[in-house]
């Protein structure tokens, strides 16, 4: 079974796949498949539900409720330990990056065989010499 973070740029494909500036939806919608089917285990930080849902609130209101019941029921297992905070701490200050996005990155170079899937460019240029990070486009799924 392979491990995985998916950040807000995953997840929100998931429910908003349609949107025109979502690209590799059908990557996004494939791993969830694979979650579905307990092929792939999904560790986030503790904010993965409050920054998701500030931001499909932002870009789908009308959806948003039933967009983020949804999330809730996929149950993830949330990773709440302080090495998180500390490691997003220590990965904030070295790349000079919001802590949000370092949290997801966190919890995947904490757990054994974890890997961060992200869709943001920007970060992933950043980080991507700290390992434990895929871009969506390129990960294998």
């Amino acid at each position: 079974m392979k491990h995985i973070v998916a950040d807000t740029s995953i997840v929100v494909k998931w429910v908003l796949p349609d949107r025109d500036d979502e690209g590799h939806a059908d990557k996004a919608l494939r791993i969830l498949e694979l979650i579905r089917e307990s092929r792939v285990a999904v560790h986030q930080p503790p904010h993965w539900l409050a920054e998701t849902s500030a931001v499909i609130q932002r870009l789908s209101p009308e959806t948003a409720m039933a967009d983020i019941e949804d999330l809730c029921a996929i149950n993830f297992d949330v990773i709440e330990a302080p090495e998180v905070y500390l490691k997003a701490c220590e990965l904030s200050s070295e790349l000079k990056h919001h802590i949000f996005d370092t949290l997801y990155h966190a919890v995947a170079l904490l757990m054994q065989d974890t890997v961060l899937v992200t869709a943001d460019r920007k970060y992933f240029g950043k980080a991507e010499s700290y390992g434990n990070i895929a871009l969506l486009e390129s990960a294998g799924f």
